[in-house]
């Protein structure tokens, strides 16, 4: 007899990341993980670097000093603010705290893959609602509520179609949930969104008893090395969430890296610019090699490929990833014929469309 893990775990299909190599390749232009081409604000290396003398010291275990920092820039209470390793600390939490065995837990089809791997490690019931032409239908996740429904994961936008929830449909589905369940809005890519009829969530946490609102400093801020990510909760869930979390979990320079990298207003506007010219760019230019490419809201996109032999996402991969542009394959999202580009700087679109080009004219 050996132990066995509870229910559920071996079901999990381990977690994919996005590439970093590419062998023989002169250069990489490496646009599989959605980092930000600029990285961090250079007042938050500063101020990373500046914690030196620190390391030695426990920091201090709410994240006081960025709570507080969040707080003032959205102007949102600091006891509602939970600070994590990453929003996926803060994900992995919400399940752990509130889905019991044979919950079901609702979230897209060709969505983050945390939210299946969170709800099976806790012996709940994975139902991933459907998309039409690869976007979400509140009525088809409204259709999926049922009592058992404990837990309503939205990624806002989501990764990696790039599409987005309209703040009227989130208020659509937050009514239709019963009072015992949780909608989780996973909004980590929300500083590119620039559309009138969208909304983080910061203010359907603030009217109800029942949404969390998760963000991170890893995307627009470009702070994904040091993992840092928090939520916006009812004071309620944020208490439950402290009591779980692990101790210290945010440690002093990221604390510190992150604060600063709020207050640097004037370098997140030129890497948010920066996106919206290239996005458009990146997609007219793929579009006009004959290629689909859904309309983005985020810093990547979704590139369709043939079904023919020799046309296909893999032959795609293989023919880039030997002129060095390594972008994110997508079969782990169900979109076997898809890659997936996140903007990158000027140098690395150009390299990618001239690659791609050179793919479709070969």
């Amino acid at each position: 007899m050996t132990p066995s893990p509870k229910p559920g775990i071996m079901e999990i299909d381990v977690y994919v990341p996005g590439r970093s190599e590419a062998k023989g390749a002169a250069k990489i232009y490496k646009l599989s993980s959605n980092e930000s081409p600029f990285g961090p604000s250079p007042k938050a290396i500063a101020a990373y670097e500046a914690a030196e003398p620190l390391l030695g010291v426990y920091p201090e275990g709410t994240a006081r000093i960025l709570r507080e920092a969040i707080g003032a820039h959205y102007g949102l209470a600091a006891d509602r603010i939970v600070c994590g390793n990453g929003s996926d600390e803060i994900l992995t939490l919400l399940a752990n705290c509130y889905v019991r065995p044979k919950d079901e837990v609702l979230f897209s089809a060709h969505a983050f893959s945390l939210y299946k791997i969170v709800t099976l490690a806790n012996s709940g019931v994975p139902i991933e609602v459907r998309t039409r032409d690869f976007k979400l239908d509140i009525d088809d996740v409204i259709a999926n509520v049922t009592e058992r429904t404990r837990l309503v994961y939205i990624a806002n936008p989501n990764n990696p179609t790039a599409s987005y929830v309209s703040v009227s449909d989130m208020r659509r589905l937050h009514r239709a949930l019963p009072e015992t369940a949780l909608l989780v809005i996973d909004a980590a890519y929300s500083e590119y969104v620039q559309r009138n009829d969208y909304e983080a969530g910061i203010e359907l946490v603030s009217t109800t008893n029942n949404v969390v609102m998760t963000r991170t400093f890893s995307k627009a801020y470009g702070l994904a090395g040091i993992r840092i990510g928090w939520a916006y909760c009812p004071k309620a869930v944020a208490e439950v969430l402290n009591r779980v979390r692990a101790p210290f979990n945010i440690n002093i320079a990221a604390q510190r890296a992150a604060v600063a990298s709020l207050a640097d207003v004037a370098y997140t506007d030129i890497v948010i610019r920066h996106n919206d010219t290239w996005r458009a760019w990146l997609t007219e230019q793929i579009r006009s090699l004959g290629l689909r490419v859904d309309d983005s809201v985020a810093n990547f996109m979704l590139i369709h490929f043939s079904d023919t032999q020799g046309r296909r996402a893999a032959d795609a991969d293989r023919f880039l990833m030997a002129r060095g542009v390594i972008m994110r394959g997508c079969g782990s999202y169900d979109l076997p014929n898809c890659l997936r580009l996140t903007v990158g700087s000027e140098e690395a679109n150009r390299a990618a469309v001239a690659a791609l080009r050179e793919f479709m004219a070969s």
